[in-house]
């Protein structure tokens, strides 16, 4: 029997965000409360070093995210009455904004359990509720929802083109995609149409804190050529 060394289990998820990620505000988004990691949170404890390790983007509020919650809370009729999906949630920040903007129901879905544990502190803070899913639906059918809110995705090549796949795929169905950015590398700007934009604080602006103008996009209507790409090659 292999015995583990004393403090390489990693903590409970809540437990730990809830004794070192203390509660502020969102910067240009007062309205909303978070649990935000700081220089003396010792995120790695929680997060994990290890190649296979998600980020910990969760523990953050990134311009995309930041974008569209201020465009929800300012245009609340965009999300009033409907369903509403958050994909690739994070914190939660974006679900947050919808439920409080009167969505009927909210899902924030993300690939990193800590994010979920997140998203439920997140939720009892802002007094909302939000089903928070641990789930890749990258290659899935399209979620059963009105309204599919999208932030800061576009920080990858390959990921941009999966997400822009399944994106397509979800307007198809009749879904309204909302998508959050502060133009990043591999935002496919000649598929979207700008629709708002907000000055916001953006945490991978590499200077902590600094604001950045970001922009709320939907898609650009699908042409045939557009459904030839986003095929199945596109999505291998």
């Amino acid at each position: 029997m292999v015995m583990k060394r004393p403090g390489t289990l990693r903590p409970d998820p809540a437990t730990f965000i809830q004794a070192n990620l203390p509660i502020s505000p969102v910067p240009s988004i007062p309205e909303i409360r978070l649990h935000t990691a700081g220089p003396a949170s010792g995120l790695w404890r929680l997060a994990g070093r290890g190649e296979t390790d998600p980020p910990p983007y969760w523990a953050y509020p990134w311009a995309g995210g930041a974008v569209l919650a201020r465009h929800l809370l300012d245009r609340p009729e965009t999300v009033a009455g409907r369903r509403v999906l958050d994909f690739g949630a994070g914190s939660g920040l974006v679900a947050i904004a919808a439920a409080k903007a009167g969505a009927r129901a909210v899902t924030a879905v993300d690939i990193d359990a800590n994010a979920i544990a997140a998203i439920g502190l997140n939720a009892a803070i802002n007094d909302v509720s939000i089903t928070a899913i641990a789930a890749d639906i990258i290659e899935e059918p399209p979620p059963e929802t009105d309204v599919l809110v999208i932030g800061d995705l576009f920080y990858d090549p390959a990921l941009a083109l999966r997400v822009m796949a399944f994106l397509r795929r979800c307007q198809a169905a009749g879904i309204q995609v909302l998508i959050g950015d502060p133009l990043r590398a591999h935002l496919p700007q000649g598929e979207l149409s700008r629709i708002a934009s907000h000055a916001v604080t953006d945490f991978g602006a590499g200077t902590r804190g600094g604001a950045v103008q970001a922009g709320v996009f939907s898609l650009s209507a699908m042409t045939a050529d557009a459904t030839k790409r986003e095929g199945p090659a596109a999505t291998a």
